[in-house]
């Protein structure tokens, strides 16, 4: 028995490439169809949950009553300021989430997440210019200037890359280049101008709180748009974790393939870092989670990644209101706290550094 051979039997689910045929077991398909069930029912009691919770808890009376009612007591807090505060944490964690999961399996990278694209530092960048050269704007103005920096941030990291030439390794490279660079520059900013320094301070820690101003609807349409293609990509994404050559071998262009991932990466991510700021850890941690759940069927892993790094975030989101109140603990922190040593852990176990 060959030495290539042995390490393919050794190496864990995670590593195997039995994704790209989409064949797998039946009651492994059954197991995997009750767990989104599962998922949808975790969801649906945490938007619930998230409703109810905050610096004044409420019972499921009270809530029904915010939400019918308009001249309830309750109906400003939970209909005016909660309920789209969880309508975008479902959004924005389920776009993080997708995004994560469909950049480790375009670069074939691991520890790659929606801000190796540059996209966290292009929107903070354009917020921080904004900024210097305008002064204080309002939320809306931020979302604006932040997608345009994230999506002129993702073009950069692609054309540097080499375009159509583009690897995995090169998109990697070219991405942490950009973000070094990006954050370079912010950091300069802020320290000449204590204006700027004030006005990123808010949005740069990753929050939901600005949910009611946000203009929702086209927030949660970018989201879906890009979530779709994101999920049609599936099966390409499946061939080409064989490689680029056995790819093309199968139909599938790797660098149209490439485009279109940037593209859905780019609004999935940029719409989320637009409204909330940037919140690290959902989409590098998230597809982890799942893949020890699914193994690595692409199929499955981004409609699972959707589902549950909209879970995370708003359980993050829910936390951050209890632990500290009447105070409130942003999403971003909480995130970062929870998301951190879980990850070292999933490192030290799963050994996802050989996926």
């Amino acid at each position: 028995m060959s030495t290539a051979h042995s390490a393919r039997e050794q190496a864990p689910a995670l590593d195997s490439p039995r994704a790209a045929t989409g064949a797998a077991p039946r009651p492994r398909t059954a197991r995997r169809v009750l767990g989104l069930l599962a998922l949808l029912a975790v969801l649906a009691a945490l938007a619930v949950l998230s409703v109810a919770v905050g610096s004044r808890a409420m019972d499921l009376g009270q809530v029904w009553a915010g939400l019918t009612d308009a001249d309830s007591k309750a109906y400003p807090v939970v209909t005016e300021l909660r309920l789209p505060r969880t309508v975008l944490g479902l959004a924005a964690g389920a776009a993080l989430g997708l995004a994560g999961a469909l950049m480790q399996a375009m670069t074939r990278n691991p520890l790659a997440d929606p801000g190796l694209l540059g996209v966290n530092t292009g929107a903070a960048a354009a917020v921080v210019t904004a900024s210097f050269f305008i002064g204080s704007f309002g939320f809306t103005s931020t979302i604006v200037f932040a997608f345009l920096g994230a999506a002129a941030a993702s073009v950069a990291v692609y054309l540097i890359a080499g375009a159509a030439s583009a690897t995995p390794a090169r998109l990697a490279l070219a991405g942490a280049a950009v973000t070094a660079a990006g954050y370079a520059y912010v950091s300069a900013v802020q320290l000449m101008d204590a204006a700027t320094l004030d006005q990123m301070r808010f949005w740069s820690v990753g929050s939901l709180v600005n949910a009611h101003v946000a203009p929702m609807l086209p927030v949660v349409l970018l989201i879906g748009a890009a979530a779709a293609v994101g999920v049609l990509l599936a099966r390409p994404l499946n061939a080409l974790a064989l490689g680029d050559a056995t790819a093309t071998g199968l139909g599938v262009d790797p660098r149209v393939l490439r485009v279109a991932g940037i593209a859905a990466i780019t609004v999935l991510a940029g719409t989320a870092t637009a409204v909330c700021g940037p919140i690290v850890f959902v989409g590098l941690v998230v597809p982890h989670v799942v893949r020890a759940f699914t193994g690595p069927d692409q199929n499955w892993v981004l409609p699972y990644s959707m589902l549950t790094g909209a879970a995370f975030l708003v359980a993050a989101d829910v936390l951050g209101r209890v632990v500290a109140r009447p105070a409130e603990v942003q999403v971003g922190i909480v995130c970062a706290v929870a998301g951190g040593p879980f990850f070292l852990y999933l490192v030290s176990r799963r050994k996802v550094a050989r996926l």
